[in-house]
């Protein structure tokens, strides 16, 4: 039986995508191929133009080839902020939709899951949506099913939520291609302590608390997931209280005791940082933000969000926009080794 060809796959780079997810890609790759002692994975750079593109590290990467031409690929994964957009808004997505007919396995690592979703590509099928984009993906993509898991893979469609996601996927792909021992391998070359299994929920830390979420005791999990599923209906304490088994003051002080805050003032934050994610991540009103976090009205909404944050939502919008901007302008930065 002769050898398998190398798997080849592609990186769509957008303007500000995550350095650190496609470092995470190409790294374990290239580890494997070096153990193994042949070129078993090969990756090209993609971008939509062939000038180079600045991460969100304000490193330029040089394409390998642009959107409209690749081909031959087996997998592309689209890394990009969730502010993406494609610079050609009919020809792009059209390519992508092209190679879905082909059969190339599509993916998005972080952010890259907006620009693909906006190409009509997630339609009845699941993905994995960084936690801190959550509020801001299912504001715009309602009808796609957004999970918490660390990597989904659903028919042709593979996602990751962030660089320690990317490689662990790398890692399943390394297994299922060269076996456990290689991919066992590359974990311990770069002190990669386990591979997660691709259900695996992410880690979300607690607002003020220093820890995460799964480390806390099950009835402050459930009220905690509770307030997440009541953003924009919030509920009573005393009825998250009740549905979590405990007194009201029971829960208040042991709440209290394991996130420094009382449940009120959490569930305040959470509203409030969800409210962030669509001020920072999309173009919705105000009006329409304070909606989706349980606000009648705008003003109230606005008053909390800068007495939390320091800085009212319509500044903080103008100026993370500025920000972008001025990354995203071309400089003399050399494409990275």
């Amino acid at each position: 039986m002769g050898q398998l060809a190398p798997l080849r796959i592609g990186f769509l780079m957008f303007p500000g995508f995550p350095m650190a997810c496609l470092t995470s890609a190409i790294e374990p790759l290239r580890a494997a191929n070096e153990i193994c002692g042949r070129r078993e994975f090969v990756w090209r750079l993609v971008a939509e133009t062939a000038a180079p593109v600045r991460s969100s590290a304000e490193i330029g990467f040089d394409p390998d080839e642009v959107l409209q031409e690749t081909e031959g690929l087996d997998h592309l994964y689209l890394l990009s902020p969730p502010t993406a957009e494609f610079a050609d808004r009919r020809r792009s997505p059209a390519r992508l939709r092209w190679l879905d007919r082909t059969g190339v396995t599509l993916g998005a690592f972080s952010g890259g899951i907006f620009p693909l979703a906006r190409a009509e590509l997630m339609e009845g099928r699941g993905c994995s949506v960084h936690w801190c984009y959550e509020a801001a993906f299912k504001a715009e993509f309602p009808d796609v099913t957004a999970s918490e898991a660390v990597i989904l893979r659903d028919r042709r469609r593979v996602t990751a939520s962030g660089a320690g996601a990317v490689f662990d996927l790398m890692l399943r792909l390394i297994e299922e291609r060269l076996g456990r021992d290689c991919m066992t391998e590359v974990a311990c070359w770069f002190q990669h302590p386990f591979m997660r299994d691709e259900d695996a929920s992410q880690k979300v830390p607690v607002a003020h608390a220093g820890s995460t979420a799964d480390s806390l005791p099950p009835q402050i999990r459930d009220a905690i997931r509770l307030f997440e599923t009541h953003v924009e209906d919030p509920l009573r304490i005393p009825d998250v209280a009740s549905a979590v088994g405990l007194s009201g003051r029971h829960f208040e002080r042991l709440f209290k005791r394991e996130t420094g805050q009382s449940p009120l003032r959490f569930y305040h934050h959470l509203r409030l940082s969800k409210a962030r994610q669509r001020v920072l991540y999309t173009n919705d009103s105000m009006r329409e933000i304070a909606s989706s976090v349980g606000y009648l009205t705008s003003s109230p909404m606005i008053r909390h969000y800068t007495e939390m944050f320091g800085v009212s939502p319509r500044d903080e919008r103008r100026l993370t926009l500025a920000l972008r901007q001025a990354r995203n302008q071309p400089t003399k930065v050399q494409a990275a080794e």
